[in-house]
């Protein structure tokens, strides 16, 4: 059986040397474990978009959709 290549998330990036090269929203310093961690939370999007400004809607609903492909491919 093959598994089909999930393309990379546009919305993230990781730098080495910058945030210990961890996920990042691009072109922040907002990680990408900030945003689960807070919905696991309980936090909201908008409660999480508020909190860190750098971030944008689209980002997150890129890294959701991202994530939500990976598990149905996986």
């Amino acid at each position: 059986m093959t598994h089909a290549r999930l393309v990379p998330c546009a919305a993230v990036e990781r730098i080495a040397g910058k945030v210990s090269g961890t996920w990042l929203f691009q072109g922040t310093r907002v990680t990408v474990r900030a945003l689960f961690e807070n919905l696991e939370g309980g936090a909201t999007v908008d409660g999480f978009l508020e909190w860190f400004p750098g971030v944008t809607r689209a980002q997150v609903e890129a890294v959701l959709e991202h994530a939500q492909r990976s598990l149905v491919e996986a």
